[in-house]
This record gives C-alpha cells, sequence and structure tokens, in this order.
C-alpha cells in the first residue's frame, strides 16, 4: 500500500445526501486534503430495488455546492474506473469465483420466506440468529440444479470460526469481536450483484485505500469485511479504520434521513380514504430542470403508506407540499434551500465529532484543511444544534467578501426561482448592506421580494393588517402618508425619512406608528429592507399605486 493518503466517499443512491453522509464526505476529504492526498467519489448501487433516478446526481450536486471536489469518480475519471459498482460485475464475480474455488464461499438456495423463519425460530429461542453453514457444501451441480428448478442461488463467505476478531479503530481503539457471533454472510445475491460488505472491500483493495473513514454504524460490518480481504488478498496492508461517532438531534434520537418520509406518510395515513390516494396519486407528478418524473400509480402510493417502500425524495417533496406539510431539514439540499451558506455547512460539520482543539468554532475551509487531524476525532455523541448551526450561519454572511456573498445569493435565487433574480449586481448588492445582520440568505429574499413583485401580486399577511392598518388609526396614518408622498419633488431616502419624522412629531407617536403602515401597504407584512429605502427603489409611481390599493381595501371611504 502506498504512502500517499487515499480516502474515498461511497453512497448508494437510494435517497438524497443526508446531513451524515454529508460529514462522512467531509472528513475524508478533508484528510485527503490536509496529507495532499486523493479524494474518491465511489458510488455503490448495486441495490437495484432501492436506487432512486434523482439520488446519484443529486448527491453529486451537494458534494460541488459544498465545495468537496474529487480526484477520482463519476465524471472526472480516473485509473481506478469505473466508480459505479453495477460497471464493475466482472471484477466481483472474478473474487467471487476465487473465494469459491478455495472452499472459502459456497452456494446457498434458501428463498427469504425460509429466512426469515429462520430468524424468527432463532427469536423464540431468545437467540441471535446466525446461518448455520451446511457440513457438506453444495457443489456446483447443485447450484445449477437449484438455478433449474427456479430457487434463488446465492454466495455465503464461510467466516473463519477458528480465532476472535480484532478492529484497530484509530478513534475506539482496539475491538474485539467472536466470529461465531457473525456468522456467514451473503456476498454475492441471487441476482448476481455483490452485497455491499463484499464490493466495497474488492474496491478498497483495487483502488488502494488507505484510510477507511465512516459512521460507528458501519464497526459490525468491519470484522466481516477485514476477514474477507485476508481470504482474497491475504497479508496486503488493511486500510486503517475510522469510525466516527454517532450525530442525534435535540431530542436525543438519530437524525435520520426516513425523517421526511415518514411525516408524509404520519399526515395521509388518517385519512387515506379510496378518493384521497387516488387524488395523491394524480398530483404526484414531478417536473424538474431536465427531468420529468411521471405520477405514481394507486399501488405505489398504497405501498407508501403501508411502509413497504419510499418513493424517491422529489415525490415526497411534492406529496408535501400539496398536503401544506412542513418538512424537516434532513438533507443537504434541505439546508440550502433554506438560504444557509455551504461555507457554513462545512464549518458546523466539521465540528460535529472532531475540534481543532484550540477552542475555535467559526472557521474557513482553508483553517479546517490545516488543522484536521483524526486523532481530534471524539467517540461522544455529537448534538446537531439548529440554533448554533444558524448562529453559524450568520457570523459566515457577515464575514464572506461580499462578491463571493453576492455569488451564493444569486445561486439561491435561482434555486428557489425567486423575483429577486431580475435585481442587478448593484442592486443586489444595495439589499446586502440594507440587510446587514441577517441569518440566512432567505432572509434576504424574503425582506426585498416585495420589490419586484407586480403591484396586484403583493399579498396581505392577515395578522400585519389586523395588528398594523385596523387598529390605533394605522388607515388614517396611511391616508396622510399617501398625501405627503405625493406631493414630494424629490422621492429619495432623506426626504422620505424627513417626512416620516415630521408625521410622527405632529401625532406625537413613535416612527414605528407612522412607518410599519406604510411597510404594510407596500409589501404586505410588517418585515422588509428599512422603508425609507424601500420607498426609494419601488420609485413614486408605484408606491402610490400600492398606497391606493391598500386604502381601497382597509381604509374605509
Amino acid at each position: 500500500m502506498s504512502d500517499r493518503v487515499v480516502t474515498r466517499f461511497a453512497p448508494s443512491p437510494t435517497g438524497y445526501l443526508h446531513v451524515g453522509g454529508a460529514r462522512t464526505a467531509l472528513f475524508n476529504w478533508l484528510w485527503a486534503r490536509r496529507n495532499g492526498g486523493v479524494f474518491m467519489l465511489r458510488i455503490e448501487d448495486t441495490d437495484l430495488k432501492r436506487n432512486t433516478p434523482t439520488a446519484m446526481r443529486q448527491v453529486m450536486d451537494d458534494l460541488r455546492w459544498l465545495g468537496i471536489n474529487w480526484d477520482e469518480g463519476p465524471e472526472v475519471g480516473g485509473p481506478n474506473g469505473p466508480y459505479l459498482q453495477s460497471q464493475r460485475r466482472d471484477i466481483y464475480d472474478k473474487y467471487v469465483r476465487q473465494l469459491l474455488d478455495g472452499g472459502k464461499a459456497y452456494y446457498c438456495f434458501e428463498s427469504t420466506d425460509e429466512l426469515e423463519a429462520m430468524r424468527e425460530e432463532a427469536e423464540a429461542q431468545k437467540k441471535g440468529f446466525v446461518y448455520q453453514r451446511p457440513a457438506q457444501l453444495p457443489t456446483e451441480q447443485d447450484a445449477e440444479r437449484a438455478r433449474v428448478e427456479g430457487k434463488p442461488v446465492a454466495v455465503r463467505f464461510a467466516m473463519p470460526q477458528d480465532k476472535q476478531l480484532v478492529v484497530e479503530d484509530l478513534v475506539r481503539g482496539r475491538v474485539t469481536f467472536a466470529a461465531a457471533e457473525i456468522g456467514d454472510f451473503i456476498i454475492q445475491k441471487s441476482d448476481g450483484f455483490p452485497t455491499y460488505n463484499f464490493a466495497c472491500v474488492v474496491d478498497d483493495y483495487l483502488m488502494g485505500i488507505t484510510h477507511v473513514i465512516r459512521g460507528q454504524e458501519h464497526l459490525m460490518n468491519t470484522p466481516g469485511q477485514q476477514a474477507l480481504w485476508r481470504a482474497m488478498f491475504g497479508d496486503a496492508p488493511l486500510p486503517k479504520y475510522v469510525h466516527m461517532s454517532v450525530t442525534v438531534s435535540e431530542s436525543g434520537g438519530k437524525l435520520s434521513k426516513r425523517e421526511q418520509p415518514e411525516k408524509v406518510r404520519k399526515v395521509i395515513l388518517p385519512q387515506a380514504t379510496k378518493t384521497f390516494v387516488e387524488t395523491i396519486s394524480a398530483n404526484s407528478a414531478v417536473n424538474l430542470p431536465g427531468l420529468t418524473l411521471p405520477a405514481l400509480t394507486v399501488p405505489q402510493v398504497m405501498e407508501f403508506i403501508e411502509g413497504k417502500s419510499v418513493p424517491d425524495m422529489p415525490y415526497i417533496k411534492q406529496i408535501a407540499k400539496g398536503l401544506n406539510v412542513a418538512l424537516p431539514e434532513i438533507n443537504l439540499v434541505d439546508f440550502r434551500d433554506s438560504g444557509y451558506l455551504p461555507e457554513t455547512m462545512v464549518n458546523f460539520l466539521a465540528l460535529l465529532g472532531w475540534n481543532p482543539g484550540d477552542g475555535r468554532e467559526v472557521m474557513s475551509v482553508g483553517e479546517l484543511i490545516e488543522s484536521f487531524d483524526l486523532s481530534r476525532l471524539t467517540k461522544s455523541n455529537s448534538l446537531f444544534d439548529r440554533r448554533k448551526l444558524l448562529a453559524f450561519n450568520t457570523e459566515h454572511i457577515r464575514m464572506l467578501p461580499k462578491d463571493k456573498l453576492l455569488w451564493h445569493l444569486r445561486g439561491y435565487l435561482k434555486v428557489i426561482d425567486s423575483p429577486v433574480m431580475r435585481a442587478d449586481d448593484d442592486m443586489l448588492l444595495r439589499i446586502i448592506a440594507l440587510c446587514e445582520g441577517a441569518r440566512t440568505l432567505a432572509d434576504i429574499e424574503r425582506k426585498s421580494r416585495f420589490l419586484f413583485l407586480a403591484d396586484d401580486e403583493i399579498e396581505y399577511d392577515e395578522n400585519a393588517v389586523n395588528k398594523v392598518l385596523l387598529k390605533d388609526g394605522g388607515a388614517e396614518i396611511l391616508r396622510i402618508e399617501r398625501e405627503r408622498l405625493a406631493a414630494m419633488d424629490e422621492f429619495d431616502v432623506k426626504n422620505v425619512e424627513a417626512a416620516l419624522h415630521s408625521l410622527a412629531e405632529e401625532r406625537q407617536i413613535g416612527l414605528g406608528k407612522v412607518a410599519q403602515p406604510l411597510r404594510v401597504a407596500l409589501c404586505g407584512s410588517t418585515i422588509s429592507i428599512s422603508i425609507f429605502d424601500a420607498v426609494e427603489i419601488l420609485g413614486k409611481e408605484k408606491v402610490l399605486v400600492r398606497l391606493d390599493r391598500t386604502l381601497k381595501a382597509f381604509g374605509g371611504s
């Protein structure tokens, strides 16, 4: 094995990039960059039933958004390709044959129902299920006969039973496993595709992976993978294994990518009449740039409701939108769509189970690369603190050079298809300056959106109208403001501010009592950029049109 550090991120395209997966990718990337090594992206797509059509593309888009570039992998290439496991079957077949011929693997023919019955029997006896290796291993003739009879033919690894298995983990130290408790596991499924535990071992060896950095949940897979490595590659040096701590939510549970579909399913379940299911099915088609997904069939919707399957994430979002269900931010794309910066996400994710050792928290990508060391990884669970994430984002928005923030804002506006996209760079920079202290890019968009809507597109917030216009003479104040603004010759920030201050003094009320009715009339809510700048940017004609519209709706005679 080379002295050069080689790491990999190997997601399965069964769903969008979860924040836990993003952290795994980030740690592998940071360690490769820290050591001047190679970071690979490998797609483990051998589970054909669970792969989704948009997942692989979304994973790559999310990694690029974070700034995690791969040296080898899909769309980049490299000497170790192909990088999709579904395209490497001939390689896996070679090593399966090697194990079969050496008596280190054997055929098995149990159906799913038969295996389930074995598990239930073990459970009834209060024992853990371990597959019992037959005294006489099946022959090639037995396997061929089973195929002819229509039985499933899989291949199991004959797990060595003569000694304990030891995993040397860079975070957890020496971890010992009893081989008898692991048992013989499947390495090739009856459809001819390899299992995860087998394919990743073959690929890690052939691709020269030096460090396997992954979540703690994979620790139980490691002894079997090491045994496979020894059976196929003898004394070739094993990769160094690093199993990161678990990240938990504020409620104490593990962050799960299943939270979003489960929330939608729970909303549907109590009202899942035939008509309701048919309505969901009819409205579930998804149109994405460059990709159209047909509507789910009624049986597909029913399988989802019954918990038998989960549709692709665009379907989940489409159904949630139709049901007016707010989905929790779990996948990386959710945080992008909520207006978080990639610099924030990289910084925050890096501190989930790692720290630089000197008390620093808000750090640039360059500082993270310079400081990252596997010895600083922690064993204890890390908390996904959303309030801290928001504080980090506020600080990164403040720190970021204005040209870079402008670039991120343009990208965000495009993603959410905001009318603010119509602003030129000078206007966006002015808006950014007026939104000093913004916590997210969504805050900036929300405070300025009204500037780029047609007058009749302004929607009034009911609470704002009741609190500001229909109370304490708000409509009367607005009528006076309309008269004075109409009489102004120079419609700029200075004159508008002077006029509103003058009115507040005349009425002996606070400036807010004068500014808020005007704000609600212009943008429909009580939240916007500075009202003085808003009036100047909109211009006299638009301001008067919106005031007249508001007075007609809520101002009485």
